[in-house]
């Protein structure tokens, strides 16, 4: 599996390349491309028309829809798909939060990029390249129960990577996937900070801890949630309580939709980097769609608070982009039901 090759992204970016990364995040935010409705509209219309009991794959033909209007073309395709992994450790960790040790996710950073892991895998049937980014492994990011997760620079230079890696990429859909021992605490407190409610409903056993492990973690997030009572600002939270691979991925997730790539959404740690981007703007994820919903309880909660329906539910709980990459060829079967099949008046006419 080889990384995909460097080239020139097909849209500017709002800001130029000397901004910081956060101003530049904030600037992108406020300027957000649409989708192309003429080409929405036209695979719709098809959709209608097609050989086939109408309606018979209504899900289907709205995700081909939503592929043709990011796309921007009435013969949606999913030929060069792509994946980032972003993968970096927690200082949240100290809390026994994970029932594995940190050194975990540096060996899976280099089974990744040996080839040798359940995302490279699945894409090799899918028919996907797999890019895997260090933005912290072996760098652990702050204590969220006592302190910010990230500084000022390292959030910036965790918004960099994000948004470079996109611009890396020649593709036609993104799978966002992650790697970072603990980070199901951090992307818990993310959740909680911003959506509300009891701390607990938020926090799942993530690799599979134990009773007392699960405690640990409620609490470990109670405490993270309880010391930013009073920030406001969306980003500010990720930057106090989540991680710098939660980071890196809301910058790719806006990246992305100014290229108008469209966009598949993992688990709960990708759903919780995008919450932000949610908060601050309800249409900021239109571009996106949601591969599956995990095992994570909290992944639940947050899909009905963004309105997002997932395309499978598995009950997988692994990350890494393992369930948005199961989910790519039922995007492109979407995609081929639509431009492969006649309608009705072509096929009798």
């Amino acid at each position: 599996m080889t990384n995909p090759p460097e080239t020139h992204p097909t849209e500017t970016h709002p800001t130029g390349s000397s901004a910081s990364g956060s101003q530049w995040l904030r600037d992108a935010m406020t300027a957000m491309p649409e989708r192309d409705d003429v080409s929405y509209d036209a695979v719709t219309a098809r959709a209608a028309e097609i050989l086939r009991p109408a309606g018979a794959l209504a899900r289907l033909d709205e995700v081909a829809a939503w592929a043709a209007g990011w796309q921007r073309t009435s013969s949606p395709a999913v030929r060069k798909p792509a994946a980032l992994i972003f993968a970096a450790d927690h200082g949240v960790t100290a809390a026994g939060v994970s029932k594995y040790p940190t050194d975990v996710t540096g060996a899976m950073l280099a089974a990744y990029r040996a080839g040798k892991s359940t995302i490279t895998a699945f894409a090799a049937v899918a028919g996907a390249s797999v890019e895997a980014i260090d933005v912290g492994v072996g760098r652990p990011t702050g204590d969220i129960r006592y302190e910010s997760a990230m500084s000022l620079d390292r959030f910036d230079a965790a918004v960099a990577a994000g948004r470079d890696a996109v611009d890396r990429l020649d593709a036609d859909l993104l799978v966002l996937g992650e790697m970072g021992i603990g980070n199901t605490t951090a992307a818990a407190a993310v959740a909680a900070a911003l959506g509300g409610g009891e701390v607990a409903a938020w926090v799942g056993r993530g690799t599979g801890v134990d009773d007392e492990g699960l405690s640990r973690k409620r609490e470990a997030v109670r405490e993270a949630v309880t010391r930013v009572v009073g920030v406001h600002d969306p980003f500010e939270v990720l930057r106090e309580v989540g991680g710098a691979e939660l980071v890196a991925m809301a910058a790719a997730i806006v990246a992305a939709r100014h290229r108008r790539l469209p966009v598949l959404i993992d688990g709960y740690v990708v759903t919780a980097a995008a919450l932000p981007l949610a908060t601050i703007n309800a249409a900021a994820l239109d571009h996106c769609l949601v591969g599956h919903c995990s095992s994570e309880p909290g992944h639940r909660r947050l899909l009905e608070r963004l309105g997002k329906q997932p395309l499978l539910d598995l009950e997988m709980r692994l990350g890494e982009g393992s369930g948005a990459m199961a989910a790519v060829p039922l995007v492109a079967m979407a995609c081929a039901g639509i431009t492969e099949v006649p309608t009705f008046g072509e096929w009798f006419g």
